[in-house]
């Protein structure tokens, strides 16, 4: 099988209310949906959700690449031989994470339809059975927030990840709303998204916090700082997950060494698809380090990937990935079981994606043949 096309589509995806995170307000999400033909008519869908402060790469700068750069080099490969995609794409350019993810997403949905195959029994087989949604509260006020989680129980949901990274007395103030609002058998996780800096004030809110059951803290310094969650981890009884601090194998590696977390946040968008994911789950296995697979806000597309590695690893124990349930309108039809999500066995991703609405949702598009 070769690759005969790829058709590249630079795409707004609505969200139904904005996304804020400690550094961004997001309207909606921008995304670069990858389509790539084969000459045995097999066609593979691929998704690339970049983030300036987390991957390096902008939304026009992953289009560019893979038009110009990736994209060419792919032209003639068979995308079953995995190992040999990556090693030519990570030859062709450094770095470029979510820009590589599309195409490795894009081979594995044609793997898995040349073998009649979902991809998570490409990679492992099934293991989970179903995972629990987490419902992911933006930075609002206190009462704001508590009254959404409030509603988000009455539908069913179990945890929820609160997103902070302001300052610490009004993140203090948002854990404790929460918290008082949903009582203490809803689980609670805190993704600080690098926004209190240091290990100094991290310190500081975590004191405030130890009584109020939180699941774990989520990133709370800055991304390069290895050894500011190795102080946090020895200083504090509250689990902590690194997520922007681990992007690949050499991360994943000091992170073990130094023992700098309990849990670790792997994204297809930060390590570069389906393929780096599994490497870095089997890493943190052999250190005893449970993993989750979390959200860039991608689409059905993204999502459905991230889901395939998930349900395929004893060690990957959460999930995050609610893109699709965020969106008024999405390119594909990923289906969800509030609050849980239960794969399909359909081959490749599972996912049917809506040309039509994929067209309405492009800005701009092109391809390489």
């Amino acid at each position: 099988m070769k690759i005969t096309a790829i058709h590249l589509y630079a795409i707004h995806l609505p969200l139904k209310d904005p996304f804020v995170i400690s550094y961004h307000t997001y309207q909606y999400m921008p995304a670069v949906m990858v389509k790539i033909e084969t000459d045995e008519g097999i066609i593979g869908y691929g998704e690339a959700v970049p983030d300036e402060h987390v991957t390096g790469e902008t939304w026009e700068g992953v289009f560019h690449i893979l038009k110009n750069t990736i994209g060419p080099v792919m032209l003639g490969q068979n995308p079953m031989e995995i190992e040999k995609i990556h090693d030519l794409m990570n030859n062709t350019i450094y770095t470029a994470p979510a820009a590589k993810a599309a195409i490795d997403i894009a081979c594995f949905d044609i793997i898995g339809k040349k073998l009649r195959q979902p991809v998570y029994q490409l990679i492992g087989g099934r293991y989970h059975d179903e995972f629990p949604i987490t419902h992911v509260l933006s930075i609002a006020d206190p009462e704001k927030m508590a009254s959404e989680a409030a509603l988000m129980v009455e539908k069913g949901y179990g945890s929820f990840k609160m997103k902070v990274g302001t300052n610490v007395k009004d993140d203090v103030e948002r854990i404790k709303a929460v918290r008082a609002e949903v009582g203490p058998d809803i689980a609670i996780r805190v993704d600080v998204n690098q926004g209190w800096k240091n290990s100094a004030v991290t310190l500081s809110a975590l004191k405030q916090l130890e009584d109020y059951q939180i699941d774990w803290i989520e990133q709370p310094v800055i991304a390069d700082d290895i050894d500011a969650m190795v102080e946090v981890k020895s200083k504090t009884t509250i689990p902590l997950m690194i997520d922007e601090g681990l992007k690949g194998p050499r991360e994943m590696r000091e992170i073990i060494q130094k023992r700098a977390a309990d849990k670790v946040n792997i994204k297809l968008m930060k390590c570069g698809g389906i393929y780096p994911a599994v490497k870095l789950a089997h890493q943190a296995e052999l250190a005893g380090m449970e993993c989750q697979i979390g959200s860039m806000v991608e689409s059905s597309v993204g999502s459905a990937a991230g889901f395939h590695v998930a349900f395929s690893k004893k060690i990957i124990t959460s999930v995050e990935l609610t893109g699709p349930l965020k969106f008024t309108k999405d390119i594909g039809d990923l289906a969800y079981e509030v609050p849980f999500i239960r794969l399909t066995d359909k081959p490749g991703l599972g996912v049917e994606v809506n040309e039509k609405i994929l067209h309405e949702l492009t800005i701009y598009q092109d391809a390489i043949r």
